[in-house]
């Protein structure tokens, strides 16, 4: 099976960050998993640049993104807006999912309407929600 190359964990829980790493693991679908605290931390992730085997240094550039919404420093949605404006090689071709415990029917369709293609989900991560993003958004990695 084929890998994604990153998933990108935002979220200043670190509890949260411990299980939705484990799922990722155990799914076997990445072959590394970063973790951000902070919308902030995220962003310099993405800005920062990696020295990459026989290329020219490129952006650190996940495949998946699970965002939180409410966070210190820079919340999910403060971090959707910065996100936007960042160039396209620090962008990639991420797929956003909000991962969070928010019931607030507004920070769906707010989701909806700043993430394209993406989803909204309900803490905690499981592999079920695994097996269904991956399908949907990345079916040649099955």
């Amino acid at each position: 099976m084929k890998k994604l190359n990153c998933v990108l964990l935002v979220d200043d829980n670190e509890s949260d960050n411990f299980i939705h790493k484990r799922v990722l693991e155990k799914s076997e679908i990445t072959k590394s998993i970063a973790v951000a605290l902070n919308g902030q931390e995220a962003l310099d992730f993405l800005k920062t640049k990696i020295n990459k085997p026989q290329s020219e240094d490129a952006y650190c550039q996940p495949d998946l993104i699970f965002l939180d919404i409410n966070m210190p420093v820079m919340d999910g949605w403060e971090f959707l807006d910065e996100y936007h404006k960042l160039e396209n090689d620090q962008k990639g071709k991420v797929v956003f999912i909000m991962l969070t415990t928010s019931l607030n029917p507004v920070d769906r369709s707010r989701a909806e309407q700043m993430i394209t293609g993406g989803c909204f989900q309900f803490k905690p991560l499981t592999q079920e929600m695994i097996n269904t993003i991956m399908k949907i958004h990345f079916p040649e990695y099955l």
